[in-house]
């Protein structure tokens, strides 16, 4: 904008040049060609003469904005005419982005989707003659692994213009790279791609997601390279990540991490996971990975298998990390059940004939805790809100943590910051730790029961239990003590309180579905199941449960009252499972790749978080869940189920080929035996004529 303030006349003028205001305002049309200043105020031009000076201004932009006009023509000059052939769901995916961008967008299928493709202002074809004939300068092939052999001999490449570049996207990259350089005319360009995302992955955007691109074949003139460049620009501009890769590491890196990720989900998509009431973060993200690989088709799963050299080998490794962690798991099994079999063999020698029958049958099942029930009669069902606010002074209550391990600790933090006083116990030294926390440390227990804690935490590991629970002196705590656990299974620790606490303490079986790493960030939104399984019917009881429970309420945490059988249920097609599947990828040594999918992250992270936990939690999640063997079970029948699929289809196509080229082979002498008839009808076979002459 240029704006010019009203000149005075009998104000001086001392600026030299005197016509500098002349060049100035006519340079800019905002004075008649008759004005002149005063030769009075203008010694250089004395023959000027006088004529009131107008204001004048431009406010408004200019007609012609050039930096506009360079932009359009840049936009316009980056545009091309792309060719999708294979207008199925990813062909539309592609295809939204590209019209948006402003490419002229061509498309050509089997099936007829030209009401998609009108929705979306892209020109469809029926017929692969017509879309040649319009010259796309780039043809893309959006079509399946298996079906992209016998598309690309359909399409009449004669109609195309000479110098057409040729993409793909599948996600396998040696195949098509070796099938477009034997079938493409040498004149034609090759760029071999692969979005490592698609609908599910990426609804919101492409930002920050890998395209991997090899340039196969791109001839060294200006205007192919420059539109090479277009092309992956359109992808670029989008946010994703570009990765320039041979399409033999692509297909290394895939079978590592893109095949994995897919038979993972479709093994547990054979276990038809579900939602539960408790769900955790690592089965939420399994449930996430399910949907999005189910969401794709068998045929590209196969592709994958079919058409990646390593892909079988991967498999393999799969089958044989599986099947090493299930032989872990029985071996365990094994010696824990042959060791009480002997330690009860010796308490036979000392026992009456009927205890010992007792004894024996407690050995078969494997334990002998999991026999005792208690009457459900005796569980409490509180009318005070589990998620209500109790900040009085009275409502601090003294916590004995019994275990003071990493979960103990990770407890022991919140508690301390809520005001609580928290005491603990446990065999190794953590009084260091402790007495950072703010927590008093006993390294006797006589001691730690003599303070009268209100609640004894358990927080050890479930194998040690058992042991840890017997060598509680009982008999210096108050009789009203409120014994908890935090276990990762339910019936278990229920049965071993009833069968061995007194019945006058009270027990709340617990289960936060959390831990120090999956609630770093605090516990809003995290399930904390719980079931009062003994409560006295005292107020005072009842509030203390409440209070203890206000805990994590307070904190936010999804408070889930639930039977502990119910949770062990959910928990074997859940917790388990999950553990399951983060143990036996960790065997697999999985590592970051260059092109990891969102799908591979999962399984990454899922690993990580897996592997922190001992192995006795997962070997305990297995031994004390009765519903964990049905699930191990089922997820080897799951996996079996998918090789049998991926092994009979891969059968059948090498059946149907063999048969094929037999019957190709049987026809050859006959279809000559039949022109020899035909054209001479009266002429007798050259076998009947060797007969004759005999």
């Amino acid at each position: 904008m240029l704006s010019i303030a009203t000149l005075n006349p009998s104000t001086p003028f001392n600026h030299s040049p005197g016509c500098t205001v002349r060049r100035i305002l006519n340079r800019h049309s905002l004075l008649p060609s008759t004005f002149s200043l005063p030769s009075k105020l203008n010694p250089y031009c004395p023959s000027s003469t006088y004529r009131p000076l107008c204001v004048r201004a431009i406010d408004a932009a200019q007609l012609f904005d050039y930096e506009s006009k360079l932009a359009k023509e840049f936009t316009i000059s980056q545009r091309l005419k792309i060719a999708i052939v294979g207008f199925g769901n990813f062909g539309q995916f592609l295809a939204v982005t590209l019209v948006c961008q402003g490419h002229t967008v061509l498309a050509h299928s089997r099936s007829d989707h030209s009401a998609a493709a009108r929705k979306l202002g892209v020109s469809f074809f029926q017929n692969p003659d017509d879309l040649c004939e319009e010259h796309p300068e780039v043809i893309l092939l959006c079509s399946s692994i298996i079906s992209t052999e016998r598309v690309l001999l359909t399409l009449p490449l004669q109609r195309l213009k000479r110098s057409t570049l040729f993409v793909d996207v599948l996600s396998v990259k040696e195949f098509p790279k070796k099938l477009l350089l034997e079938l493409l005319p040498f004149d034609f360009d090759i760029l071999c791609t692969h979005p490592m995302f698609g609908p599910e992955s990426a609804p919101d955007g492409w930002t920050g997601l890998p395209f991997v691109f090899e340039k196969v074949r791109i001839l060294d003139e200006k205007h192919r390279v420059s539109r090479c460049e277009k092309f992956l620009n359109a992808f670029a501009r989008e946010g994703c990540r570009m990765v320039e890769m041979s399409c033999e590491d692509h297909d290394r890196y895939a079978a590592g991490s893109q095949f994995i990720t897919h038979t993972v989900g479709r093994i547990l998509e054979g276990l038809m996971l579900e939602s539960t009431p408790i769900n955790t973060k690592g089965y939420e993200s399994l449930l996430g990975l399910v949907e999005n690989t189910a969401g794709d088709s068998f045929d590209l799963y196969y592709g994958l298998f079919m058409f990646n050299k390593n892909s079988l080998e991967v498999l393999e490794k799969l089958d044989l990390a599986f099947e090493d962690l299930r032989k872990q798991l029985i071996a365990r099994l094994h010696h824990v059940v042959r060791n009480q079999l002997m330690e009860d063999g010796e308490r036979l020698q000392q026992l009456d004939g009927s205890n010992s029958h007792a004894l024996l049958r407690q050995a078969g099942n494997g334990s002998a805790l999991l026999h005792s029930r208690s009457n459900d009669d005796a569980l409490l069902r509180s009318s005070i809100s589990n998620n209500s606010s109790l900040s009085d002074e009275n409502t601090k209550l003294k916590i004995a943590i019994v275990g003071f391990g990493n979960f103990g600790q990770f407890l022991a933090k919140t508690i301390v910051s809520q005001g609580h006083e928290v005491l603990a116990y446990s065999r190794s030294d953590y009084s260091d730790v402790a007495r950072e926390l703010g927590v008093s440390y006993f390294s006797n227990a006589d001691d730690l029961c003599e303070q009268h804690p209100e609640v004894i935490l358990l927080c050890t590991s479930i194998l040690s239990t058992v042991k840890v629970l017997k060598s509680l002196p009982f008999q210096r705590l108050k009789r009203s003590t409120l014994f908890v656990d935090v276990l990762s299974v339910k019936e278990f620790p229920r049965n071993l309180f009833l069968q061995h606490l007194p019945p006058d303490f009270d027990v709340l079986c617990t289960h936060p579905m959390f831990g120090p790493e999956s609630g770093k960030n605090g516990w809003k939104n995290l399930p904390l199941v719980y079931d009062k399984v003994r409560i006295g019917n005292e107020e005072s009881r009842i509030l203390r449960c409440c209070q203890f429970l206000d805990i994590f309420a307070s904190e936010g945490c999804r408070m889930v009252e639930m039977s502990c059988a119910e949770h062990d249920w959910h928990a074997a097609g859940s917790q388990f499972v999950t553990h399951t599947t983060g143990r036996f990828l960790e065997k697999l040594g999985l590592e970051t790749t260059p092109i990891n999918t969102k799908g591979y992250e999962t399984l990454l992270s899922l690993v990580e978080n897996t592997v922190e936990d001992s192995f006795d939690l997962y070997y305990g999640l297995f031994l004390y869940n009765l519903n964990a063997m049905e699930q191990l079970e089922r997820f080897d029948l799951a996996f079996e189920s998918l090789k049998k699929q991926l092994f009979g289809r891969l059968h059948s196509i090498y059946r149907k080929q063999l048969f094929e080229n037999e019957e190709q082979i049987l026809a050859l002498p006959e279809r000559s035996t039949l022109q020899e008839k035909s054209e001479d009808s009266d002429v007798s076979s050259p076998l009947s004529k060797t007969v004759d002459t005999k």
